[in-house]
């Protein structure tokens, strides 16, 4: 689809839950990159959890609420767009804490659809406080396929650089595929007051970054962009990346920060022991939490995979965030899986793939969830996820034969120190 997208009709998931007092509303909305149904993205951790019945309305920015068969037709058509979903659709217990090393507090995390939490009870003498994990020892050269960046040390000239090209030099990775010209995001202001909530967000669909526009992007793996305003969407849109001031030339957001790119927590891997490529694919969260951020693994190697810091990442409406990924099946090339909707596996990739991963870091903790991705998809997975903290292999969080450990997931809580190992593998 070429042009810009316009109208907005807002998917509002309302699921019954019964929870303690940290049970708190996730409500995003969500632009989209192409014609595509309604999504379903993020779910809070709350203590105690009854699971209840799904009803999704469909409302204009207007507050109209519209029958949904003709919502969802006039999505297909292009009249609507769909900008986000309420939630959530189902929430997690905090872990038992185990172990010293795991404390933390736990009221205002934000994963995804598990049902079952664990804390690892393996120790480590380790004492370092870097921000970033030794990788195990059988981690191989990247990939041939694996994006490369430069410049990741670099400071990014604020206001000097041209808008109409992702800045690889100083740390951003291209994605071609999504047809903005590599960058990931781009969204067009009626008007950008600093201070002021953000309103008329135009999301062009092809192009590239130009006057006038938020212009976010991806970073390689283990890393995270850096830049996302203050001033955020005026109902609740997300909004991150570069802003391209009205002389064409590109400004932080986050002038503090003056690299692009900074390494998350670290402490996470994903190794491949499959016999083909397998694509992870990252969320654009700020923006427009397409799936399009890359990780594309491949036999016989070992990646990071980024592990944000809660406590000093996004915030989205005064609520911490995590990071999230969708696992796509073995083969699926990684422009076909790190996209919205796949033209050659429209069921079972992208928005569609079949199993979910959140990751993220908070009091000393990092938490690993595996889970389906439903109700959006209905796919299996083609191969098994076993999680290993410091080598040794997590009994009650796997994915095996299209089982998971619980019926919607688990977690496991991975202390400060260890290192925890998403391993993709065949059953035995």
């Amino acid at each position: 689809m070429k042009g810009v997208i316009k109208t907005a009709v807002t998917a509002a998931v309302i699921v019954g839950v019964a929870a303690q007092p940290h049970n708190h509303g996730h409500r995003h909305l969500h632009k989209k990159h192409d014609q595509s149904p309604a999504q379903k993205r993020d779910v809070v951790i709350v203590t105690e959890v009854v699971q209840g019945p799904t009803v999704v309305e469909y409302v204009t920015p207007d507050g109209e609420t519209l029958d949904p068969a003709q919502a969802e037709a006039d999505i297909s058509k292009g009249v609507y767009y769909v900008v986000g979903s309420s939630v959530p659709t189902f929430s997690a217990p905090p872990p038992a804490v185990t172990t010293s090393k795991a404390s933390a507090e736990f009221g205002a995390q934000f994963y995804e659809k598990t049902t079952s939490t664990s804390i690892s009870t393996s120790t480590s003498t380790s004492t370092s406080t870097t921000t970033t994990s030794a990788k195990p020892s059988s981690t191989k050269a990247s990939s041939p396929a694996q994006p490369s960046a430069t410049g990741l040390d670099a400071d990014f000239p604020s206001g000097k650089v041209d808008c109409d090209k992702v800045p690889t030099e100083y740390g951003a990775i291209e994605v071609p595929w999504v047809g903005t010209a590599g960058w990931t995001t781009l969204a067009k202001f009626g008007s950008f007051i600093k201070g002021v909530s953000v309103d008329d967000i135009e999301s062009p669909v092809d192009g590239t970054c130009g006057p006038g526009m938020m212009c976010s992007y991806a970073c390689p793996p283990g890393y995270q962009k850096t830049q996302w305003p203050v001033e955020q969407g005026a109902r609740g849109q997300s909004v991150g990346g570069l802003w391209c001031n009205e002389e064409g030339k590109l400004e932080l957001t986050r002038p503090k920060y003056t690299k692009l790119c900074e390494p998350g927590e670290g402490g996470v891997y994903v190794r491949n022991e499959l016999k083909k490529n397998s694509a992870i694919c990252r969320t654009d969260y700020p923006g427009c939490e397409a799936m399009v951020i890359p990780l594309d693994t491949y036999p016989g190697s070992t990646y990071p995979l980024t592990n944000p810091d809660q406590n000093s990442y996004y915030v989205w409406q005064g609520k911490l965030t995590t990071a999230q990924y969708y696992v796509n099946n073995e083969g699926v090339p990684v422009e076909e899986a790190c996209t919205w909707k796949s033209s050659q596996y429209p069921d079972s990739a992208g928005n569609w793939a079949p199993t979910n991963i959140g990751v993220g870091k908070s009091g000393g903790v990092t938490y690993l969830s595996i889970f389906p991705n439903k109700p959006t998809s209905t796919a299996t997975l083609n191969y098994d996820i076993a999680i290993e903290v410091d080598g040794k292999v997590q009994s009650d969080c796997w994915l095996k034969s299209g089982q998971y450990s619980k019926p919607d997931g688990c977690t496991v809580g991975v202390p400060s120190g260890s290192t925890a190992t998403i391993v993709l593998k065949h059953s035995s």
